[in-house]
């Protein structure tokens, strides 16, 4: 019996593997304001409920991708505001001196 039970779970593993595969990639060129609101609905879908075990194991993989999207597009802006706060003033360099 206990060959069986490793089959089932070597089956389920399979299936859920195959389930993965349908998940559609996420465009690595969508915006943030994209990736956002796409995110937003796949929430929205995944709190609504009513989707088998594979519909929602395929959302959560395609909303960790867009929060990727997000998390790089948020990355990138920091990056860039911390830069420009880096760079001397001309401006308030000259009204202290």
């Amino acid at each position: 019996m206990a060959k069986a039970k490793t089959d089932d779970a070597a089956d389920a593993e399979q299936g859920a593997a195959a389930g993965m595969a349908q998940v559609p990639p996420v465009d690595s060129t969508l915006g943030y304001e994209q990736a956002r609101d796409e995110l937003i609905e796949v929430v929205r879908s995944l709190e609504a409920g009513g989707t088998t075990l594979e519909e929602s194991l395929a959302l959560w993989e395609r909303g960790e991708a867009l929060a990727k999207v997000c998390r790089r597009w948020l990355d990138g802006a920091r990056a860039r505001l911390d830069a420009a706060l880096a760079e001397p003033s001309d401006e308030g360099g000259a009204e202290r001196a």
